[in-house]
């Protein structure tokens, strides 16, 4: 059964695909979906995912995917699951691993190509179609989920093999494959009474409907919210670029002549940084923070709060204190009072800086003659003054030395080859889903196949913002199949045709995602349930927040950050502006992820009785931002509750992995530069160690087996200016 999948699938497995990144980014190219159609077969007579794909290494069959085709592969896919299942539980033979957790691994194997298809393209190019499906999918699949993990013969079979586990004769990963299975059922409520397992049952399909809504509701929002302009006049400030792309989006909505300014779904929104405009950003910011919030169809707050009060009647049905308890059971970080901790720890800090920072542009605004307290809609704005009046540096100066594919190619990909080995080559002849995805091979130094690598860009109103990584196919030996992972983007796409030319953020976002796309194409593991990036939430951004890392190494910038129109390499002295301003304007940065954070622990950290009512959530966000100690008016959460995407999903009350991630991410690149930087005795020592292992062994054992200690803070503090 691969049941960590299975598990997924009751949470909307794309909601948060693994490997998020902590920022969303720009939706706002216009490119249709996948074609909704009614057929139910390919052209052959056979609905595609009835069988493994026979395109390379099980590459989906894209060309041939309609939406037509999900609904009978998933209902098949469960039936054909729940056979094995019971042909698994109805055994009068005594368990054993390879009459029991074995056939459990390789069962649902129809249900898992359609999964991971039809939840990646709701995710990366969605439509009204896969949406119908998605919302009368979500509580069949719950229900699904619950047959088996309730299954009581099936339960009896696992905790027998897992009581006599330390007599049989058992390889670590087997072993390991025992107790985590043990664990998973216990957890999804396979020792509760009947009773109270139909009260599961009901409260996982209503959670499972409500966090498909929300995400749908988000979605809607950001597409339906982008704020239109009247004249040009008022864009100043913008580049031409953007105020073209402006153009076409308000154009795309038959608004000729106006101008329409796209939202992304974090808080603070990109144009921000140089509109001149005041009181233009000040509606932006407005907008941005009312999503979800403010009524209508879309209004995510009876949705949140009545999950959170779910996930609470869960906890104490499953036997914990709350939501987070139950959470944080199986992460790294094992306890709340060890999350709430370093959250705390941290806090103040963070905000002394922000309040420095804040007093700083209040100097220049005061400078200027502005009769004007700032204001959140001003950060960015003036941040970026004190950046260029303390570093002489504007950050739009280094868009001309970050052409996209310059940086994919010599950058992300020539890192990989310096530390691990790997070559590339792009597969023209394998079909993509969307006219701007990208297929590459991924070889060996020793010239033999890795993996296939799908690489998704740009920005659409068809697709979630942020930044993420997914597995088509997972490596498992049992299976004998190798890796086809993607990385998707959200940049914006130009509308002449020009070049793509990044921001430095975006640069920094794509070597995070290939971090994760690492983690995958290198697992070599037995079992599904281990594959790749099958590890604690606050351990699976650990790797590609080391892989960061690359970004400003100075070989590795020397070779991608190039004039795109004259291929001069980028001077000296600007470069010398980039590596100085890391710490820059790292007080807002930490405490509006930390005020993210927190926020996410108070939604979770709550009895059933504690939840507020929908009338009440904004009361209850003001609240808890005030008792932690974080409530800025001039630094907004990175995301407020109702388009906190993360938390619906993968990251409900595990929002703080990044931070807890960093921890390890900072103290290993200072190994990395304790022992020689980039080369590759390096790159096989983290890769052997960690990035191969998925999740066979325990994560922390893992770091210390590459470490050789326990993880350092004091990286983490230096790199964010907190010490």
């Amino acid at each position: 059964m691969n049941s960590k999948l299975t598990l997924a699938l009751t949470t909307v497995l794309a909601l948060t695909a693994a490997g998020c990144s902590k920022t969303d980014t720009t939706e706002v190219a216009d490119t249709a979906g996948t074609a909704d159609t009614d057929t139910t077969l390919t052209t052959d007579g056979k609905n595609p995912f009835f069988a493994d794909s026979p395109l390379y290494m099980h590459y989906p069959q894209f060309d041939k995917i309609d939406n037509g085709h999900f609904t009978p592969a998933f209902e098949r896919g469960m039936e054909e699951q729940l056979a094995e299942i019971d042909a698994i539980a109805d055994q009068v033979e005594a368990p054993t691993l390879d009459n029991t957790l074995i056939p459990m691994e390789r069962s649902g194997q129809t249900l898992n190509r359609v999964a991971r298809v039809f939840f990646a393209l709701a995710s990366a190019n969605t439509n009204d179609g896969i949406e119908e499906i998605r919302s009368e999918l979500a509580p069949k699949l719950s229900a699904h989920n619950d047959q088996i993990l309730l299954n009581g013969k099936l339960f009896g079979r696992v905790q027998a093999l897992y009581d006599q586990r330390n007599e049989l004769e058992l390889d670590p990963e087997s072993y390991r494959l025992i107790g985590e299975n043990y664990k998973d059922f216990v957890r999804a409520g396979a020792r509760l009474s009947d009773e109270d397992k139909e009260k599961l049952k009901a409260i996982n399909a209503e959670m499972a409907s409500l966090q498909t809504k929300f995400s749908q509701n988000v979605l809607n929002e950001v597409n339906g919210s982008a704020v239109v302009v009247d004249t040009r006049e008022e864009l100043a400030g913008l580049s031409e670029t953007r105020i073209e792309a402006a153009a076409e989006a308000a154009k795309a909505k038959e608004m000729d002549g106006k101008y329409l300014i796209a939202l992304l779904n974090t808080s603070q929104q990109p144009p921000l940084t140089s509109l001149e405009n005041r009181a233009l950003r000040e509606q932006i910011m407005g907008v941005s923070l009312a999503r979800g919030n403010h009524g209508g169809e879309y209004d995510n707050r009876g949705v949140l709060t009545r999950v959170a009060k779910l996930r609470a009647e869960r906890a104490a049905l499953l036997g914990y204190e709350n939501h987070a308890a139950y959470t944080l059971e199986s992460q790294t970080a094992r306890t709340t009072s060890a999350v709430n901790e370093m959250l705390a720890k941290l806090a103040p800090a963070a905000v002394a800086n922000a309040r420095r920072e804040a007093a700083d542009m209040q100097s220049i605004i005061d400078a200027e003659g502005g009769d004007f307290e700032l204001a959140a809609w001003d950060w960015d704005f003036y941040a970026e003054k004190v950046r260029q009046q303390r570093y002489d540096f504007d950050a739009s100066q280094l868009r001309p030395y970050f052409e996209v594919d310059n940086v994919l190619q010599k950058g992300v990909f020539f890192a990989a080859t310096q530390v691990f080995g790997l070559e590339f080559k792009e597969r023209h002849d394998l079909p993509v889903y969307q006219e701007d995805v990208r297929v590459f091979e991924v070889f060996e130094a020793n010239g033999s196949t890795l993996a296939l690598f799908i690489m998704d860009p740009y920005a659409r109103p068809s697709k979630r913002g942020g930044a993420w990584m997914n597995a088509y196919v997972s490596q498992s030996n049992i299976m004998g199949t190798q890796p086809v992972v993607a990385n998707h983007l959200n940049i914006t796409k130009p509308t002449d045709g020009g070049p793509t030319l990044l921001t430095f953020d975006e640069v920094t976002t794509m070597f995070h995602e290939f971090g994760h796309a690492l983690h995958g194409m290198f697992s070599n593991v037995k079992y599904p349930y281990f594959s790749g990036t099958s590890v604690p939430r606050d351990f699976v951004e650990f790797p590609s927040q080391v892989n960061e890392m690359w970004a400003v190494w100075p070989a590795v910038l020397a070779n991608y950050a190039v004039h795109h129109e004259s291929g001069a390499p980028m001077p000296q002295e600007l470069l010398d502006k980039v590596l100085a301003t890391q710490k820059f304007n790292q007080g807002y940065a930490t405490t509006e992820y930390l005020a993210a954070s927190l926020l996410d622990q108070s939604w979770h950290q709550m009895s059933p009785e504690e939840v507020p009512d929908a009338d009440g959530l904004l009361e209850f966000e003001a609240k808890a931002l005030e008792s932690a100690g974080v409530a800025l008016d001039t630094v907004p959460p990175r995301y407020r509750s109702t388009y906190f995407s993360h938390i619906i999903g993968g990251y409900s009350a595990g929002y703080y992995s990044y931070i807890w991630s960093e921890v390890l991410d900072a103290d290993t690149v200072e190994w990395f530069k304790n022992n020689g930087g980039m080369n590759r005795e390096n790159g096989e020592h983290f890769r052997q160690t960690l990035l191969s292992r998925g999740g066979a062994e325990d994560a922390m054992a893992l770091f210390r087996a590459f470490r050789g200690a326990d993880p350092d803070i004091q990286p983490l503090l230096e790199r964010r200016g907190l010490d």
